[in-house]
């Protein structure tokens, strides 16, 4: 068992990331019952949504499950307040400074995991006291770092410089990509794009079928003078593509943007003229699959690619 099972109370060192419009209580129970850790996307809720979520998390597992809470959202008074009274033992917050938040959760006896994209944000959550950070590459799907630091970049660069335990993200699906992010001083994974193509995702069928049929190098960071964001290709995407290298202001991106974007496509399956957000590494993905399978596939390639290695870094 490593530093980061202990925190979370898991079997794996596997965290399913909150992905808005993806991650439900039916993805992050299956997850959390195969042994990792399942998360419930908070961004793309309103309060009394999330307080219904957690309640069906509860009854479908009695093993540790998280939120993820992006802070640049709406509602983060009323989310934070529901994660506490109903007892949820981990947070994960993104998008913003966790200064605010982490000494409130822990003081609840909440752990608090921050993601990050630089040393230099990594420090600073480090010192506003979360417990672990995750350290995601350019290469993750939805809202990213305007450094286009790769994982193979930022993980030991992160590892280096932090006493708490980093969480790898950005192109991790597998046990081979798992085995690097501990090369790399990781003590945990963190998986998004592959969970999105489950049973229990709540995303929309069509946003999964588009998934298995993406192609190598379909996916680009977008609207980096916004909120940056990794797209796979459509019309959308195509649009946002043409306003960028118009030189459009942003005012009109915003406008561009508009409201409910991501549920449109993500959620209600528009194809077209929704925000398809997924990592590079759909382009690997070619079958929808459930999720305690991700997990206990991941796991065992892992074991076996480790059966020789002495080092107890790399031993769950």
């Amino acid at each position: 068992m490593n530093r980061l099972q202990a925190l979370f109370g898991v079997q794996w060192p596997v965290v399913q990331a909150g992905m808005i419009w993806c991650s439900g209580w039916e993805l992050a129970s299956a997850v959390s019952n195969a042994g990792g850790l399942g998360v419930i996307g908070a961004g793309s809720m309103y309060p009394e949504v999330l307080r219904d979520q957690i309640a069906k998390c509860k009854a479908a597992t009695d093993r540790p499950f998280a939120v993820n809470v992006p802070l640049i959202y709406p509602a983060i008074e009323e989310h934070m307040q529901t994660i506490m009274e109903m007892g949820v033992p981990i947070v994960f917050t993104s998008a913003g400074s966790p200064s605010k938040w982490t000494s409130v959760l822990k003081a609840k006896g909440i752990r608090v995991v921050h993601v990050v994209s630089s040393v230099k944000f990594a420090l600073k959550a480090e010192a506003a006291g979360v417990d672990a950070v995750v350290a995601e590459g350019f290469e993750a799907g939805g809202h990213n770092g305007r450094e286009e630091t790769t994982t193979m970049c930022l993980v030991p660069a992160v590892a280096d410089a932090l006493q708490i335990p980093v969480i790898a993200a950005g192109g991790i699906h597998d046990g081979r990509t798992t085995l690097a992010a501990f090369a790399l001083g990781a003590e945990g994974v963190q998986i998004g794009s592959r969970f999105v193509a489950t049973p229990e995702s709540s995303a929309h069928r069509a946003f999964k079928e588009r998934i298995l049929e993406a192609g190598e190098g379909e996916t680009l960071l977008r609207l980096k003078d916004l909120t940056p964001v990794r797209l796979l290709d459509n019309p959308f995407s195509k649009q946002v593509a043409a306003a960028e290298e118009a030189g459009v202001g942003v005012e009109e991106l915003r406008s561009l943007l508009g409201r409910g974007r991501a549920k449109k496509g993500m959620f209600e399956g528009d194809l077209n003229e929704g925000e398809l957000e997924i990592g590079q590494v759909s382009g690997q993905i070619k079958w929808i699959q459930p999720a305690a399978s991700i997990v206990e596939e991941l796991v065992a390639a892992y074991q076996e690619l480790t059966s020789g290695i002495e080092d107890p870094h790399f031993r769950w």
